[in-house]
């Protein structure tokens, strides 16, 4: 029996979830400097915050992502948004860093809706339209860390870095009653269950990674890309703000407004991919990201200079990862999903640790030491790629 077909109203309704979910982790960036003053603690104290949410997050896509093959969809996501709602409150009205970091974290280990609403709207439409509801998800998600990035950044300024959780909260809020409303469940949800346990499901991944090195690699580059990443952001909201540079927090807003690229950029860089080949083609994108990190060292004094390698990064730092991810898709069907949530645990465990070791270095030597540390990350890329390309050769 064929699940009930997703309306047009129903398809918009879930992009919007896409990005109100996903934003949640990212408002933190502009608003760090901020979060740390109000809290009076420093660079590397703050730096846990967004380290211990994207632990939490990799944990729960390991121990939570697997009971979408058990269960119903529809009844997950609604628990685990309501879970990201408990988490946002916590961090709004949080008396201490500690509770903020409490909260956060907690709202990182319920972060899962993002990678289960495809998996729901798939089953829910014409295979050929697959393409198109996947797309509109996937814009969902990139819209919601643009608008997370850099609403929070204009916001923070004018109104306090808690008013931006307070909206968050009344957002996440109305997706706890709304969701439940436009999904539904079907028979379809449950009569292709898993066979397999919960437990042997996940003690299955791991041997299946030995089995598939390369997704290892992929994800450990992933995981050093995004890192990169978040240890860049996390360290310009604390540079861009301090009393050398002397912007307030919604100059970390627009700068962030750059990542608009991607919309127009990934898809072409994606085809390069295809008629290049994966491998070729990060190695290419990492030496290039690699020649735009090595700016922030000398422009890092000049906010429009720094516009040039955030540009850089923003047009390859994305397609690393398609790039990436394009090498154990075509792997069997059996196995794509466990090795598709393995290289994201890969990636989101790179996060954490990009996130403390960023703002810790920023802490310890200032913008210099942090555009030191993204030198060796960027380097130690291009390094694992060139690996990956002679260890397993072209992929056309």
């Amino acid at each position: 029996m064929k699940p009930k077909a997703i309306s047009g109203t129903e398809l918009a309704l879930l992009t919007i979830a896409s990005a109100v979910v996903t934003a949640n982790a990212y408002y933190i960036h502009p608003i760090i400097a901020r979060v740390a003053e109000d809290f009076g603690v420093s660079a590397s104290s703050i730096g846990l915050v967004p380290a211990l949410n994207q632990v939490a997050l990799a944990l729960g896509i390991f121990l939570l992502l697997p009971l979408g093959d058990m269960f119903s969809n529809r009844r997950l996501i609604s628990i685990f948004v309501a879970g990201q709602c408990g988490g946002i409150v916590c961090m709004a009205l949080a008396p201490d860093i500690l509770w903020f970091t409490i909260g956060s974290t907690l709202l990182g280990f319920f972060t899962i809706a993002p990678y289960l609403l495809p998996t729901y709207v798939s089953k829910r439409v014409d295979p050929r339209q697959l393409g198109h509801v996947t797309a509109m998800l996937t814009t969902g998600v990139i819209m919601g860390i643009l608008l997370a990035r850099s609403g929070a950044g204009v916001i923070g300024e004018y109104l306090g870095w808690r008013f931006v959780y307070y909206l968050a909260a009344a957002l996440m809020l109305a997706m706890v009653f709304i969701l439940p409303i436009v999904m539904v469940d079907d028979k379809h949800d449950t009569e292709n269950q898993a066979t397999t346990g919960y437990l042997p499901l996940l003690a299955s991944m791991w041997p299946l990674l030995r089995q598939h090195p390369e997704t290892l690699l992929s994800g450990t580059i992933q995981g050093l890309n995004f890192g990169l990443f978040l240890a860049i952001w996390l360290s310009l909201g604390l540079h861009l703000t301090s009393a050398e540079m002397g912007y307030g927090v919604d100059m970390v807003g627009y700068l962030a407004m750059l990542a608009i690229v991607n919309l127009f950029t990934t898809p072409r860089m994606g085809r390069l991919a295809d008629k290049m080949g994966a491998r070729r083609a990060r190695l290419m994108l990492a030496i290039i990201q690699a020649a735009g990190i090595w700016l922030f060292y000398p422009f890092g004094n000049s906010v429009w200079l720094l516009i040039i390698p955030l540009v850089v990064m923003n047009v390859v730092g994305p397609p690393i990862d398609v790039s990436g991810r394009m090498l154990f898709l075509s792997q069997a069907p059996d196995v794509r999903t466990r090795l598709s949530a393995m290289y994201i645990i890969l990636m989101f465990l790179g996060g954490g640790l990009g996130s403390w070791t960023g703002t810790t270095a920023y802490q310890w030597g200032g913008w210099p030491a942090t555009a030191q540390l993204a030198i060796a990350v960027t380097t130690t890329i291009v390094l694992l790629s060139f690996y990956a390309l002679k260890r397993y050769g072209p992929d056309t």
